[in-house]
């Protein structure tokens, strides 16, 4: 199933996923799968524990590579090159070149301990020469109070809350000005009371101009923030649109089946039984 997110402009965060499919072992997590993302829509993916939601997410990024299928963003592949019908995946250091464009946001934070909250953020522009450090620490306090933690610069990660340590995450992220922010459950790590300090950022970032794409089980909000919603199950898309056709008046029988038992969006996602992320830190 494949459809237009309408709205193209000449903005950089176009993103086409064609054909992609995923196995870990025998089980199919990504079957077929085919989107395209227009620069600056937020996409909401939402379904149960184990449709292949993160798993998408992180193909996008090659945090996982992909069986079948190409993902390309403002006409780039992340991991691979092409050579004539055949894509062949890259070095590990021109991924990390490519995938600059892309900023993601963990479910578990990985900051890095040993660093301030100011160095978290300023390592990776300094590490890939982006920015001299007076540059670079400038942009990290402007998107520290962006996210409103402009007096926790020189903190360490293990002083501060969860939703804190999150909204961190989100200015590094920001850090390299990436076209596409992907953000994987970004509240689940957290406890209730602390979730809608997250989910505040999110929804002022909703409104920049960036390519947002969201896994998450805050269907209120995912209701309230996307253009567009995409409904995955068993590694297919079972239905995508506007969020008040899929999450109020949906066509397919199996997202009706989900809405009406909430209980269900409230667990992590979980695609497999690997490890939940290929990486111990940060991407720089």
């Amino acid at each position: 199933m494949s459809a237009a997110v309408p709205a193209a402009t000449d903005r950089l965060g176009r993103i086409r996923i064609d054909g992609v499919s995923k196995s870990f072992g025998t089980r199919r997590v990504l079957d077929g799968v085919s989107l395209t993302v227009e620069p600056g829509s937020v996409i909401a993916l939402v379904g149960p524990s184990g449709s292949g939601k993160s798993t998408l997410l992180r193909a996008i990024n090659h945090l996982e590579t992909i069986d079948a299928g190409s993902i390309t963003i403002d006409g780039n592949y992340i991991g691979y090159t092409r050579h004539g019908d055949r894509l062949y995946e890259l070095r590990e250091s021109e991924v990390l070149r490519r995938r600059t464009a892309v900023g993601m946001v963990f479910q578990n934070f990985h900051l890095f301990p040993h660093l301030t909250v100011l160095e978290n953020i300023v390592i990776a522009p300094l590490s890939l020469r982006r920015a001299d450090r007076p540059a670079a620490e400038a942009r990290a306090r402007e998107l520290l109070a962006r996210v409103g933690l402009a007096e926790y610069a020189e903190a360490y990660p293990r002083r501060l809350s969860g939703g804190q340590q999150q909204r961190v995450a989100i200015a590094r992220a920001l850090a390299l000005e990436p076209a596409v922010l992907l953000f994987d459950e970004p509240t689940s790590a957290l406890d209730p009371e602390l979730v809608g300090e997250v989910l505040a950022v999110i929804r002022e970032l909703a409104h920049g101009g960036t390519t947002l794409i969201i896994v998450t089980h805050e269907i209120g909000f995912a209701r309230e923030v996307a253009d567009h919603v995409v409904f995955l199950d068993h590694g297919s898309i079972r239905e995508q649109g506007p969020p008040d056709v899929v999450l109020v008046n949906p066509s397919h029988a199996r997202t009706r089946a989900f809405l009406r038992h909430p209980t269900a969006t409230e667990t992590p996602e979980s695609d497999h039984e690997s490890p939940a992320s290929p990486i111990n830190a940060p991407q720089v």
